[in-house]
């Protein structure tokens, strides 16, 4: 049990008071005096992982959580910050979205032991957009269906929840979703987004292209603008990923069909199993089933890429060749028989 200083506690509070004040380096002055007075109080270390978010040191944040965690394992600030954070900036690496499952499911329960429903709904929140990002639509679905129950109509979980509509391929609730979420808050610019890709996916060229301009005049920063090739420059690109793959490889590819197309078809999708955005696909029977007695096993295989997606997904030119070789390698990986674990391993995932 530790001893309440009423200077650590002033401290403290000063803290809160100065990034209230949107006076960050202030706060991040007097936590880390507090830290200095008390370097196993989890609540100094709280404060200080605050103020360096604010101050855009993400980095530094997290690991000011992570000590506040280690110092006191149930404290729901710092693990309510520590999963926003490894679900926002950090939410790129699975292993981190894991961790953030992992104090989210921690936190709810903490926050509904201690009667604070409407934290338990943050932290379920938080939950959807970790399984979004890890490609489980359908636990954040029922994550974000149940954070709303506690929340209302909260805009980021009504945006969450229509992502993982869209990933189910649920096209035309995702829909519904969006325009609802519009009605409400016209200036979101994910719902701006996603609206271009359901256009996109019906033909609809000229709502895709003004939903995608929208979104990136409200968010350039989330929506650059893509980098766009011709299909004829798209194809020499692919044509060079071809050259580039190891001979015995290419010898086993002869009888393989290489397709571009636009974005999946429905029939690729198998019924939201596979993502909308998927950047390319391998249809048919895996080179060791050929020689099986399966009749279906010798129908001719083939692998797609999805140009738009691609595009994307992409950051610049030279992102753009390196995604086609990766993605194709991932392909040509399913073709020879690897699992997606294989292929993670292989570092093509």
């Amino acid at each position: 049990m530790f001893f309440r200083s009423p200077k650590i506690d002033h401290l403290l509070e000063r803290s809160d008071e100065r990034l209230d004040a949107d006076d960050p380096a202030g706060a991040l002055a007097a936590a880390e005096e507090a830290i200095r007075l008390a370097p196993r109080r989890a609540a100094g270390w709280v404060r200080r992982a605050a103020a360096l978010v604010a101050l855009g040191r993400e980095e530094e944040a997290l690991e000011a959580y992570e000590r506040a965690l280690s110092l006191d394992r149930k404290d729901l600030d710092a693990l309510l910050g520590a999963a926003d954070l490894l679900t926002g900036p950090f939410g790129d690496e699975p292993a981190e979205l894991e961790r953030a499952l992992e104090l989210c499911a921690r936190g709810t329960k903490l926050a509904r032991k201690a009667g604070d429903e409407r934290l338990a709904g943050e932290f379920l929140l938080l939950e959807a957009v970790a399984f979004n990002e890890l490609g489980h639509p359908r636990e954040a679905l029922d994550k974000v269906d149940r954070a709303l129950a506690i929340l209302g109509s909260d805009r980021g979980a009504l945006v969450e929840r229509g992502v993982a509509l869209f990933e189910l391929c649920r096209f035309d609730e995702a829909r519904r979703q969006f325009e609802e979420i519009l009605g409400a808050w016209p200036d979101e610019p994910w719902a701006h987004h996603y609206l271009g890709l359901l256009a996109e996916r019906r033909g609809d060229e000229k709502e895709a292209r003004r939903r995608f301009r929208l979104a990136r005049e409200l968010a350039p920063e989330e929506f650059p603008p893509p980098i766009t090739l011709t299909e004829k420059e798209f194809d020499q690109v692919v044509e060079a990923a071809l050259e580039r793959l190891p001979e015995p490889v290419r010898r086993y590819l002869s009888n393989v069909a290489i397709a571009v197309e636009p974005v999946p078809a429905d029939g690729d999708l198998a019924g939201g199993d596979v993502s909308p955005t998927v950047l390319g696909l391998f249809r048919g029977s895996p080179l060791r089933d050929k020689a099986s007695m399966d009749p279906w096993a010798h129908f001719p295989s083939s692998i797609v890429l999805y140009q738009r997606n691609l595009e994307r997904f992409a950051r610049d030119r030279e992102d753009l060749i390196e995604q086609i070789d990766v993605t194709l390698l991932h392909e040509v990986g399913h073709f020879l028989g690897f699992d997606e674990d294989d292929l993670a391993e292989r570092g093509l995932d």
